[in-house]
Order: structure tokens, then C-alpha cells, then sequence
């Protein structure tokens, strides 16, 4: 009986699409392709790469019209956002192929008399890609298109719940006419993940997912001498100075902490503010965040759409109530959303004061539309509290000062530090975090770094005698 991974939506919770699991047999098949068109792959010209990247994002792109939708379906994003994760894909894919040839350009040491020293950029072979649910084009490209710019070949192993990102990935690549092997989506489970993993037959694997599945990578790769980049999420803190501008500092980080329904690895999940302007910021940003509609996601008067499964809302319930229970406030009443339906993935947004670092809602990563929000009395208890956690992926400063930014930020453990903003990922910076966020980095010229081997070459071509 054939095995498959089935596809719930969360919109009304009907079978959305079904698949097999990739036999194990297909699976060494794909690696053997992938091992010979690699060897070619490698000599082509970066020029000639780039030229079927490039087209690969223009058949993405010209996807747009049904791929919206099924993203709304498969993880229950509304599909008045769906057009903003292709560009935010085309933009992480065009900045990493403009990049390319300087970033993969040979090293040449200082000019030694008989001599001719430099150090290669060469490609790993092939590299892994297992993507989670929800960015699934955003975080599946931040490697596939690096990975394939440096010469290595791609597997791409996606989530269960965004099953055709994967296949829409292949069909992209096969409108692009990318040399065949080159490019394999997988349908694997957990086993099969390991055993491929543990194979010796990838040199790379990049996950981005829960800190659980970071844990069970880095045991498969145990014995193997390969890279393992884990991007794992975060509890990411804001810190709001009394000289930020109030409107601005509102009006972004209700929509970092909402976007998505909350569902975002850099999402705002705790704010810190001043104590001459707490009362302030509260009213302003619990007025805003009863702006939110929250329904069906494929209406577009929808700004709210369901977590991506009943059970992740109801995490996010208990997270809720315990904090209330230990004597949190809760600003918004969830009657005012009416589709929010106890069992159901739909969930009203929270917010929540009276709250301390004792409670769940404030250690541990909610990935929901729920947000704490507490008073600090100086900078140097937003930095303790912004840095009393197991996560360190990016912190946000809002303030007019840029200086007490940067020397605020030096003091926070995070892997970016943004001011003015949140939630965002710029390509040319590398996109990285400490602590249980992970290890490693995607985008940006260090993303090459992590997708290539040095090689070093030390050629005496004058035997001088002397030298």
C-alpha cells in the first residue's frame, strides 16, 4: 500500500492535496543524477548559471496568478499578501545572482615575486534544502538559488503542509530549462530525512524549522563531516526609547507581530517600552490591532487569516490563558472577532500587559497572533530583559538617536539588529542568529561562504633559487 503525506487546510480543514512519499529507490536514483549533472554543472560559465536562475524566477513569477491562492489554502495566508512572498522571493533570488560573481571571485594575497597564490570558491555538491510551512518560497529560496549559483546541485525537501511549493519549484526550473538532475523535490518523512542526511552523499543541509528538528539534523549529520545551516526560530523583543517616534514605532510593530497571523520566525513576539510612554503605546497599538479582520483568507477584505492548523492555535490559547491566569491583562476582547472559533485554527490577536519573564507568553516562542508588552524604566533594563532568552534571531530599537541604536544593539545577543523597522530580511545582509536561533547564514556574499569550500592555489612558477 502505497504510504502519503496529506494536506489539511486550514481554511475549513478539508483534504487539500495528497501525496506519495518519494520511494527509496527514486531517491538514490535522484542522487545519482544529481552527482552526474553536478560534475558538468560546476565547469558551466556563472554567466550561463545565472541565465537559467534568473528564468526561473521569471517562471515563478509568472505563476503568481495560482500560486496566491494555494498559499492561502495550504497554510492560510490571505491572498490579499500572497503577491508580496513572490516578491520578496524575486528580490532574495536577483540580489543573490547579482552578487554572484563577486562574491564567488578567487582571493589573491599581496603579489609574491615566482609566484601565483589565490584561494577558489568551489562548489560543495549537493546541498540539501528541507523548508518549513510558513514562508515557503521566501525560506526555500534564500538557498536553492545561492546553492545552484555556486555549482552545487539541490535537493529540496519542503514541509508536509506546503506540499506544491515544492512541485511549483520544479515546474519553474523545467519552464527555465535548468540541465536535468540539477534540481529534485522530495517527498520524504522523518526517516527518510535522517537516512539521507546520514548517507554521505550530501555535503550540505539548510533547515529551517523548529529548534526539536535543528537537533535531530545535527544528530543524522553526526559522523558525517558535512555543513549543517539550522535557522530555528526566535522570541524576538522590541525595545521602544521615549524618543521614538510613537505612530511609526505602533504602526510597524503591530504589523510585525501580526503579520502572518504571527506565524513568522523574526516576528515581534515582546515589546519593552519606556514607562513615560507605556500607557501611550498600549492604547495606540491595541486601538490598531482591533483594525484586524479576521476570516477566510481567500477573501480579500481579510487582514487575518487562521494559524496554520487547530492545534497550533490552541498552543497559542494555553500560552494566553496561563499568562492571564498569573495576572495578565488581556487589551482585546476576541468577541469583537467573531470568526474566532474555540477548536478552530482561527484565532483572534491578543495583546497582553501585566506580563513577567515567569510566563510561557514571554519565553517561549508563540508563533501566533499574540503579543506581550511591558514597561522598563531605563536602557539598561530593556537590554537584560531584550536579551533574557534562549533565542537570539533579530531585535528592533525604535528611537530618533542612531547613536544610542548602535550602542543599545552592540549589547544585545541577536543575528540582526534592526532600527526603525522589524520583521524584514534584507538579501545583501546575512540572515543569522545565536543561541537556539541557530548556526550558520543564508543571503548576503557570507551565504556563499556556507554554500562553497576554499581551495587554496600555491604555484612557484620561477625557480629562483633565492626565493
Amino acid at each position: 500500500m502505497t504510504r502519503t503525506v496529506r494536506l489539511v487546510s486550514p481554511v475549513d480543514g478539508s483534504l487539500y492535496a495528497e501525496r506519495p512519499y518519494t520511494p527509496d529507490s527514486a531517491v538514490a536514483q535522484a542522487l545519482d543524477a544529481a552527482e552526474r549533472a553536478q560534475r558538468d554543472w560546476r565547469h558551466r560559465p556563472l554567466e550561463e548559471r545565472a541565465r537559467f536562475c534568473s528564468a526561473a524566477v521569471d517562471a515563478m513569477l509568472a505563476m503568481q496568478a495560482e500560486i496566491v491562492p494555494e498559499l492561502a489554502w495550504q497554510m492560510g495566508r490571505p491572498v490579499r499578501y500572497g503577491a508580496g512572498e513572490l516578491r520578496g522571493f524575486a528580490e532574495r533570488a536577483r540580489h543573490m545572482i547579482a552578487i554572484a560573481a563577486e562574491a564567488l571571485a578567487p582571493i589573491e594575497p599581496e603579489p609574491k615575486p615566482g609566484f601565483r597564490r589565490y584561494i577558489r570558491r568551489e562548489p560543495l555538491g549537493l546541498v540539501l534544502v528541507i523548508a518549513p510551512w510558513n514562508y515557503p518560497y521566501l525560506t526555500a529560496v534564500n538557498s536553492v538559488i545561492p546553492a545552484l549559483m555556486a555549482g552545487n546541485a539541490v535537493l529540496l525537501k519542503h514541509a508536509g503542509q506546503t506540499l506544491l511549493v515544492g512541485e511549483r519549484f520544479t515546474e519553474a526550473f523545467r519552464r527555465a530549462n535548468l540541465p536535468e538532475g540539477l534540481f529534485h523535490n522530495l517527498v520524504l518523512d522523518h526517516d527518510q530525512c535522517v537516512a539521507l542526511i546520514g548517507s554521505g552523499r550530501v555535503q550540505q543541509v539548510n533547515f529551517t524549522g523548529s529548534v526539536a528538528g535543528g537537533h535531530a539534523v545535527q544528530t543524522a549529520a553526526a559522523g558525517q563531516f558535512i555543513g549543517t545551516g539550522l535557522e530555528l526560530g526566535g522570541k524576538d523583543p522590541a525595545y521602544v526609547r521615549a524618543d521614538a517616534d510613537l505612530e511609526h514605532a505602533v504602526e510597524n510593530l503591530v504589523d510585525g507581530a501580526f503579520f502572518n497571523s504571527g506565524q513568522s520566525c523574526c516576528g515581534i513576539e515582546r515589546i519593552y517600552v519606556d514607562r513615560a510612554i507605556y500607557a501611550d503605546f498600549c492604547d495606540a497599538f491595541a486601538a490598531l490591532t482591533r483594525q484586524y479582520v479576521l476570516g477566510n483568507p481567500l477573501e480579500d477584505a481579510t487582514t487575518l487569516g487562521p494559524l496554520v492548523s487547530a492545534a497550533a492555535a490552541q498552543k497559542v490559547r494555553e500560552q494566553i490563558a496561563e499568562a492571564l491566569s498569573m495576572g495578565g491583562r488581556a487589551l482585546l476582547d476576541s468577541r469583537d472577532f467573531p470568526a474566532d472559533t474555540p477548536g478552530s485554527a482561527y484565532l483572534a490577536p491578543q495583546v497582553v500587559v501585566d506580563v513577567a519573564h515567569r510566563m510561557a507568553l514571554m519565553r517561549e516562542e508563540s508563533f501566533g497572533p499574540v503579543v506581550g508588552i511591558m514597561p522598563v524604566d531605563d536602557e539598561a533594563q530593556a537590554i537584560e530583559l531584550m536579551n533574557d532568552s534562549p533565542y537570539g534571531l533579530t531585535a528592533s530599537i525604535w528611537t530618533r538617536d542612531l547613536e544610542a541604536a548602535e550602542r543599545i544593539g552592540d549589547a544585545i545577543a541577536t543575528g540582526t539588529l534592526f532600527m526603525n523597522r522589524c520583521d524584514y530580511l534584507d538579501p545583501a545582509l546575512a540572515w543569522t542568529g545565536v543561541k537556539d536561533s541557530g548556526r550558520g547564514a543564508t543571503l548576503s556574499r557570507v551565504g556563499y561562504e556556507y554554500l562553497t569550500r576554499p581551495k587554496s592555489f600555491h604555484l612557484r612558477h620561477e625557480l629562483d633559487p633565492d626565493a
